[in-house]
């Protein structure tokens, strides 16, 4: 008796010990950061969620999107942060859908002699936990209790550039002006800044994009919520993207 109930308790224990392994396996799998979000900041697991849907793929837009140019902001100084947030690249990502969608925009921009800038595309989320530590403001930062559509790989800050001159066109302030005369409905601006400002909002609308009220330059595909959030280096991505 004494055997059956010592092989008993032995056996509950490793019962216990693997269903444990189990659970604490699959908490790993899902990669629940603090606020409950499944983020990805492995590689591997990346490949993995691509493998079934190989739509989620991040593309290399300087190879998706011919002639597009780039001023990639957070690789400089040159931004609110004042830091260096990536190091220097010439080039950003985003999901083959949405690349696929900058690319139809700026075929149709060159026809009037235009094309697009990118300012940021793809951003790592740890990133942005970086940037809402500064600003927490959601009006002009994503909160990392939520994520960003740049985390994601669904969204692009963007505006309109002269192809002969790389000038950019007036939109009426600068990239990353958090003041409400950023604001879609801010309307006491000269004619021509809210022209160009209204021709980089329909194109990006008719291709799939919605706008952020608070930021003429900020773009993301609709529904985007069923790509995962990223923590993926740009280094990484570059080993294998379009």
């Amino acid at each position: 008796m004494t055997k059956i109930t010592n092989s008993f308790y032995i056996g509950t224990l490793c019962l216990v010990f693997f269903l444990t392994l189990s659970i604490k396996n699959k908490a790993q799998d899902t990669l629940l950061n603090q606020y409950n979000l499944r983020v990805i900041n492995n590689y591997t697991t990346y490949l993995q969620s691509i493998r079934a849907k190989p739509y989620k793929q991040m593309a290399d837009l300087k190879k998706t999107v011919k002639g597009i140019v780039f001023d990639l902001r957070y690789t400089t100084l040159n931004n609110f942060m004042h830091t260096r947030l990536y190091n220097p690249q010439k080039t950003s990502f985003l999901r083959v859908p949405a690349a696929t969608a900058l690319a139809a925009i700026q075929k149709e921009l060159q026809q009037l002699g235009m094309g697009l800038k990118v300012f940021d595309a793809y951003r790592p989320y740890s990133v942005t936990e970086k940037m809402w530590e500064v600003v927490k403001d959601e009006r002009y930062a994503a909160n990392p209790k939520y994520g960003s559509g740049h985390n994601r790989g669904i969204a692009v800050d963007v505006t309109i550039i002269y192809l002969d001159t790389k000038r950019e066109l007036d939109m009426g302030t600068r990239f990353d002006n958090f003041t409400d005369t950023a604001h879609h409905t801010f309307d006491k601006l000269p004619k021509d800044a809210l022209q160009n400002r209204l021709l980089l909002k329909s194109l990006m609308e008719k291709h799939g994009f919605k706008s952020l009220e608070t930021e003429w330059w900020h773009y993301a595909l609709k529904d985007g919520t069923e790509y995962e959030l990223l923590d993926i280096s740009f280094e990484a991505l570059r080993k294998r993207t379009l």
